[in-house]
């Protein structure tokens, strides 16, 4: 089934906002749970307001989400939007025709075909 146009941009926005290392290691601490920025700026040894930014780069891709507890601002990963890019991810993977062609390529041996 094609991507939508509207999927399609929000998959280009979750992966770019995947294409920085601080972003990265950002999704990994959160991996743990959620986390208030005031323990990633320290963690990550960062000014607060790269971090932000990163932080928001991440939210507005949908990869993170954020709440407000005081003057704290608390982090955690969306699991919703880890599963829309494994939806995505498994989409563009190769049907059983590209992978018969792809084998051949390599001059191996051709997968026997589906029965049906």
């Amino acid at each position: 089934m094609p991507v939508s146009a509207k999927a399609s941009e929000e998959a280009l926005q979750m992966f770019r906002a995947l294409g920085d290392e601080t972003r990265l290691r950002l999704l990994q601490r959160l991996r743990g749970g959620e986390q208030c920025v005031c323990d990633l700026t320290d963690e990550l040894e960062t000014r607060q307001s790269l971090l932000s930014f990163h932080l928001r780069t991440l939210k507005e891709a949908g990869l993170v989400t954020d709440r407000r507890e005081g003057r704290w601002v608390y982090y955690a990963l969306n699991p919703g939007a880890l599963q829309t890019m494994r939806r995505l991810l498994e989409e563009l993977k190769p049907g059983l025709r590209a992978l018969r062609v792809l084998r051949l390529a390599r001059g191996e041996r051709p997968l026997a075909p589906s029965p049906r």
